[in-house]
């Protein structure tokens, strides 16, 4: 067994460390990995060489590079746990259904293109989630394919709603209501941090699990958008920071959606 340590410079956040997991899921030496984001390291138990590794993490563009590569005697390979990881499923299944119904149905009423956004990811993160459900236990490939699946899903949502972002910009919608949003919002990031929580909580390196957590990473981010777009509607009485923010909305569900693809394939 061999132990390798790379520095990667450009990790700096969840997205990229599940990023890096599923790049390096179909590598049949690897044993197992141990991230460390604050200190931009990944350390990889494997047999072989650490070429091939080295090779896949620089698809990534993330500015990677060796720091050190030698033998490693006494590591014991982590199992997965099926049961485990289908019990955390459920619970952001659940989690992430009630937020879209939630943001659906407010952002209809007060008029918010952010929170009808932030429902359409939602409900493609429930997708997600129940693809992965049926995932669990299956082989590499059938995993991967239902990652992969997901995110033209997402794509296409995502595409669904740069449609509607602009309609509202050259019609005459009336002004969202910013408190619906703010609140709202919050419920979400809330309900999001607990998703990723318990994702992280499984340690799986599957690509499933990966990308579901790449979604909730970006989902997180999102929230926030919306809450300062609420901000700025207060302040300006106008309709279009809530169409801007729906706009980035729809463009991280996109770019989120076309990372899937590609690290799935």
């Amino acid at each position: 067994m061999q132990i390798t340590t790379f520095r990667i410079a450009k990790m700096d956040c969840p997205s990229e460390e599940q990023m890096i997991r599923m790049i390096l899921a179909d590598q049949p030496a690897i044993s197992s990995l141990n991230v460390d984001i604050p200190n931009r390291q990944l350390t990889v138990f494997h047999a072989d060489g650490y070429e091939p590794i080295l090779q896949r993490l620089d698809e990534l563009n993330l500015d990677t590079s060796l720091v050190h590569s030698g033998s490693s005697d006494n590591h014991h390979t982590p199992t997965a746990n099926p049961k485990q990881e289908r019990k955390v499923l459920w619970q952001v299944l659940a989690v992430n259904a009630f937020l879209f119904v939630l943001e659906l149905t407010t952002g209809v009423v007060s008029n918010s293109m952010g929170l009808v956004a932030d429902s359409f990811d939602m409900l493609a993160d429930s997708i997600v989630y129940g693809l992965a459900l049926y995932a669990v236990g299956g082989t590499v490939q059938r995993k991967k394919s239902i990652a992969q699946s997901a995110g033209y899903l997402q794509l296409l949502l995502a595409i669904c709603g740069f449609a509607e972002v602009l309609r509202r910009f050259v019609g005459l919608d009336e002004v969202p209501a910013f408190h619906t949003m703010i609140l709202v919002s919050t419920l979400a990031v809330i309900g999001n941090g607990l998703c990723l929580f318990l994702l992280q909580r499984t340690k799986s390196n599957d690509a499933h699990i990966q990308a579901s957590m790449i979604f909730t990473s970006n989902d997180v981010i999102v929230n926030i958008g919306v809450i300062i777009a609420g901000s700025l509607v207060y302040l300006t009485n106008s309709k279009y920071p809530d169409l801007v923010v729906g706009t980035v909305v729809f463009f991280i569900v996109g770019q989120g959606a076309l990372k899937i693809v590609k690290l799935s394939r």
